[in-house]
C-alpha cells in the first residue's frame, strides 16, 4: 500500500513521464517546506501565515492523494473563523507526518526509475 496516489498526476501526464517526474520533484522542492512554515506559524501563533501556508498547499496534497483535507480544514477554520487552536497541533502533525512519509516514498520511488 502505498502513502500516496499518483492516479491524478498520471492522468494529467497523459503517459508523458518526464512530465510525471518534473510535478513530483516540484511536490518535493515545495511542500516539505511549506509544512515546515505552517508549523512554524502555528507555533507562533500566526493563524493568517498559517491559512496562507495550508491553503496553497492543498491543490498539490489533493494531486497526490494524501487525503488531508480535514486537517487543512481545520486550520483553515482557526485563522479564517477564530476557531479554537485546540486541534490545530494535531492536525498539523497529520500533514506533517504524511507528507514526511509521501517524500520519502517519491524520492525513493522515482529515484529507482531514474536508476
Amino acid at each position: 500500500m502505498s502513502n500516496y496516489n499518483l492516479s491524478e498526476v498520471k492522468e494529467m501526464a497523459d503517459g508523458d513521464e518526464d512530465f510525471m517526474k518534473v510535478v513530483v520533484q516540484t511536490f518535493l522542492e515545495e511542500i516539505p517546506p511549506d509544512v515546515e512554515s505552517m508549523n512554524q506559524a502555528i507555533d507562533n501563533d500566526n493563524p493568517t501565515l498559517a491559512y496562507q501556508y495550508a491553503h496553497k498547499m492543498k491543490p498539490n496534497l489533493q494531486l497526490f492523494g494524501l487525503d488531508l483535507m480535514d486537517q487543512i480544514q481545520v486550520i483553515e477554520a482557526w485563522a479564517k473563523e477564530g476557531k479554537k487552536k485546540d486541534n490545530v497541533p494535531e492536525a498539523a502533525a497529520k500533514i506533517s507526518r504524511k507528507v514526511n512519509v509521501a517524500q520519502i516514498a517519491l524520492k525513493r520511488d522515482f529515484e529507482l526509475d531514474e536508476s
